[in-house]
């Protein structure tokens, strides 16, 4: 039997609610990515978030992850982000820099205010082309924070 990861980022609490409906679903163990330098959670501050990660997108920067993770134990990975101007945050980036995904199966998930996924599937199949890769998950903001759990049961269901 294959072990399952459910890797997530999250700031407002979005993506770590899909996260942790996965993780009940599969019964796949969870993992925080969690950045050096926190983010401001206070939603009321949420321009100068915006425009902060617009300047890591922009400058090309690599947030540092504060906790060490484990990825050799799992054959399969699900990681989980919230959409930051049309993309992943940077701190995805770093993910990718620091681990070697081969052979290992991704199955990515996000949530978002409209932008879907973005794209980001397709540019983690070309950070780790040596995995595979699913089908991901979207899920609008306003789902992943009353109730993802039919989307998520009906997306595992499809995965089969």
């Amino acid at each position: 039997m294959s072990k399952e990861l459910v890797l997530y980022f999250s700031v407002y609490g979005t993506a770590k609610a899909v996260a942790e409906e996965i993780a009940k679903q599969t019964g796949a163990d969870l993992k925080e990515i969690e950045p050096v330098v926190p983010y401001d959670s206070d939603r009321n501050h949420y321009n100068a978030l915006a425009a902060y990660a617009k300047k890591e997108h922009d400058e090309n920067m690599r947030p540092a992850i504060k906790n060490e993770i484990n990825i050799a134990d799992y054959d399969t990975i699900y990681i989980g982000y919230p959409m930051w101007w049309y993309t992943f945050p940077m701190i995805i980036y770093t993910l990718f820099d620091k681990y070697d995904f081969s052979g290992k199966t991704i199955i990515p998930f996000n949530t978002h205010m409209g932008s879907r996924d973005g794209g980001t599937y397709k540019t983690i199949q070309k950070l780790e082309p040596n995995a595979k890769v699913l089908r991901g998950l979207p899920v609008e903001m306003g789902t992943a924070e009353s109730s993802s759990a039919l989307a998520v049961s009906k997306w595992l269901n499809s995965l089969k």
